[in-house]
């Protein structure tokens, strides 16, 4: 990374304090090839497993500090040092790495040095075991594995039986629920079927709404026309192209009536 970041004082000194422990753990690591005695190894490995953590407590104060001064800082160089504080994370994570496999290859040291001492005893210790017991010992010490062993089977059985308890309380379970949803799809049925059979009587109640409003307007339109016919013959009594309407009488204006003189004769 680059070291020209602007940096305040306070970050200054933390990343300071942090390269100084990133070459005490180059340094160190590499003295750990040249120590042969596994011992120093480990002493090496705990040493420098410190300084890691020293480093890891002192990236989070420089993260704290990088925030409180972030609205301070142009957004540029906010970039900058966010930037060099990830790469410092993969730097120790590397040295993380690089410990784990030393670690691992010390354990592996150990395992193998612990069997090659105990080899001889490991073969010795049943057979000084054995001569050293009497049979009424050795006859308690068979008693004492065999009731072992048969709490252990009754321990498993108890174990097998709570297993099959539970997976009977399962299948119950799962029996009432595939009955309940039996049951709900036949309700979701049935309400389809409502919802299809209001749905068609809707349909012929509004062809029946539409069938008499065709009714009330055809009949409205023979009263209309009836009106207009009364009318007009009223108005023009001699029109003679509208037929008189059956059972309406000619108004009176135009009725003649007939007069008998009772002195004609005279």
């Amino acid at each position: 990374m680059a070291s020209d970041v602007p940096m305040s004082p306070e970050l200054e000194q933390v990343d300071g304090e942090i390269q100084d422990i990133f070459r005490a753990l180059q340094n160190g690591f590499q003295k750990m090839d040249k120590i042969k005695d596994s011992n120093r190894q480990s002493k090496q490995l705990e040493d420098l497993t410190g300084k890691m953590r020293e480093c890891k407590r002192l990236i989070k104060e420089f993260d704290r500090i990088l925030k409180d001064e972030e609205k301070k800082n142009r957004p540029d160089v906010n970039k900058q040092l966010n930037d060099k504080k990830q790469f410092m994370i993969k730097e120790l994570n590397s040295y993380v790495t690089l410990r784990k496999t030393y670690q691992s290859s010390l354990g592996n040291k150990r395992i193998e040095l612990f069997d090659t001492g105990n080899d001889q005893v490991a073969e010795d210790t049943p057979a000084q075991m054995a001569s050293e017991m009497s049979n009424q010992e050795l006859i308690s010490a068979g008693r004492k594995q065999m009731d072992q062993t048969d709490q252990a089977i009754e321990r498993s059985k108890m174990v097998v039986a709570q297993t099959v308890e539970v997976g009977a309380q399962t299948a119950a379970s799962l029996a009432q629920q595939t009955e309940q949803m039996k049951r709900i799809g036949n309700e979701l049925d049935s309400v389809h079927f409502s919802l299809k059979k209001a749905s068609q009587m809707v349909k012929e109640i509004g062809r029946q709404v539409a069938t008499d409003k065709c009714i009330m307007a055809f009949l409205f339109l023979i009263v209309c026309g009836v009106i207009a016919i009364i009318v007009v013959k009223i108005v023009n009594p001699h029109n003679k192209s509208i037929r008189d309407i059956p059972g309406l009488a000619p108004p009176a204006m135009n009725r003649k009536l007939l007069s008998i003189d009772p002195f004609g004769g005279l």
